[in-house]
C-alpha cells in the first residue's frame, strides 16, 4: 500500500463524520481492514481511544451518516 494512501485510510478513519462506507467506496477497504490498519499504524494508546469514540458511533456507518444530514434540513430546501 503506498503511504500516501495509507495515510489517507488513517485520515479519514479518524475523522468523525466520515463513514467506513466513504472509505469503502474509495478505496475498497472494509471496515475490518480498516481497524487493522488503524491497530497497525498508531500507538496502542491512540487506537484504544479511537476504537471506544467509534464503536458507539452512528455516524461511521452511511445510513445512518444520512439520516443525520436530513433530520437538520430546512423546510425551504427541496
Amino acid at each position: 500500500m503506498i503511504e500516501e494512501t495509507k495515510n489517507r485510510i488513517i485520515e479519514m478513519a479518524w475523522e468523525d463524520r466520515t463513514p467506513f462506507d466513504a472509505i469503502k467506496d474509495q478505496f475498497g477497504i472494509s471496515e475490518k481492514d480498516v481497524i487493522a490498519i488503524m491497530r497497525k499504524n498508531l500507538r496502542s494508546s491512540s487506537f484504544k481511544l479511537w476504537r471506544k469514540r467509534v464503536s458507539g458511533r452512528k455516524m461511521k456507518h452511511r445510513i445512518n451518516h444520512v439520516k443525520n444530514i436530513y433530520r437538520f434540513k430546512s423546510k425551504k430546501q427541496i
